[in-house]
């Protein structure tokens, strides 16, 4: 799977062509003080100049509202919207973007997370692609950011388990809706189709929305293409090794379609293997075992633009927290107990 996904090399394309169309770009927001200003920072400069802003505080403790507020002042195309009461049988997010689409006009609807920084031929690069592939949803993996020991001990594994377990390439190449996933930092939809169909609101009750609003998207006949963000749009997701292990243990699951003994194989399989082989104490068998992980980890960290070498050293560790998130999600999966910024998920 690696290999295949090696060999595609499913990037998103730098274009030079220019476009005009209006984007709307919708941040919602819950506790962001330390992140959103340098995400609309990066707006404001990058080369794409037909757009509007639009955020929506979700109840922030923080002084999120005061300072998205204050870089909107004066500025006509952002907007911030102060959120109301969460309804019964909504998720947070997932009703912070449904209102944020009732508000905008563009012709595509570009979600943003508040942790990324996006950079030049991003959105220009984007909209060429839901153009010639007739997109109804493009999303986006960014390029992690990560600096404390904790994150390089943790963050990998988004890439590792994304390239390992699922051929890119054929999300769009087959309509097939269990071929879906998605990111839901960065997700560009048709605006017209997400009219129509109100993608949030129908995955309005999902922990991860963008994979299940991926399979909608598809389901209902649209085409949809997830990409690596080739450098285009950069993440910090987390900013020490608690709050990975406690933001990774809430998706987990989701990755094999919440199955607890699909996860537990994954995880035996990941484990056990390489265990298995070493008691052998075959040293051709294990050159070999210790070969093939050191070329899968060299090549997911080229495609998602990471040190591979401290990939490969941090190896053991990030495998170890793999297990350690495995047990935490299905900790929270059988006891109810799974929650993210306060609120029950």
């Amino acid at each position: 799977m690696t290999l295949f996904n090696f060999i595609s090399n499913p990037k998103l394309t730098r274009v030079n062509r220019r476009y005009t169309d209006l984007v709307s770009i919708l941040i919602p927001t819950r506790n962001e003080a330390h992140n959103i200003l340098t995400l609309l920072q990066s707006i404001s400069v990058q080369d794409y100049k037909n757009y509007e802003v639009i955020i929506y505080d979700d109840g922030s403790s923080d002084d999120t509202f005061e300072i998205c507020s204050a870089y909107a002042a004066g500025k006509s195309n952002f907007s911030v919207i102060k959120g109301d009461h969460l309804p019964l049988g909504w998720l947070g997010k997932n009703y912070a973007c449904y209102q944020l689409a009732k508000k905008a006009k563009g012709k595509f609807f570009l979600f943003l997370d508040a942790d990324v920084v996006i950079s030049n031929h991003l959105i220009n690069s984007s909209i060429h692609r839901m153009y010639i592939n007739g997109l109804g949803l493009l999303s986006l993996f960014p390029n992690q950011l990560m600096q404390t020991a904790g994150e390089k001990a943790t963050v990998p594994l988004l890439h590792f388990l994304l390239l390992n377990l699922l051929p890119i390439r054929l999300v769009f190449l087959t309509k097939n809706p269990s071929a879906a996933t998605a990111c839901g930092q960065f997700m560009l939809f048709d605006a017209a189709a997400y009219s129509n169909r109100q993608w949030h609101e129908l995955a309005k009750d999902k922990v991860v929305e963008d994979a299940e609003i991926m399979r909608l998207v598809k389901t209902a006949g649209y085409r949809g293409e997830v990409l690596l963000a080739n450098g285009m749009i950069r993440c910090r997701m987390y900013r020490s090794y608690s709050e990975a292990i406690n933001g990774f243990s809430k998706n987990a699951l989701a990755a094999f379609s919440y199955s607890v003994p699909g996860l537990l194989i994954y995880i035996s399989v990941l484990i056990g293997g390489p265990m298995i082989v070493l008691m052998t104490l075959n040293f051709n068998l294990i050159l070999f075992m210790a070969g093939l992980i050191l070329l899968s980890r060299i090549m997911i960290s080229f495609m998602a633009g990471q040190n591979a070498l401290l990939n490969i050293i941090l190896h053991p560790v990030q495998i170890i927290n793999m297990a350690v998130i495995a047990f935490l999600s299905i900790q929270k999966q059988l006891t109810g107990k799974n929650e993210w910024k306060g609120r029950k998920v």
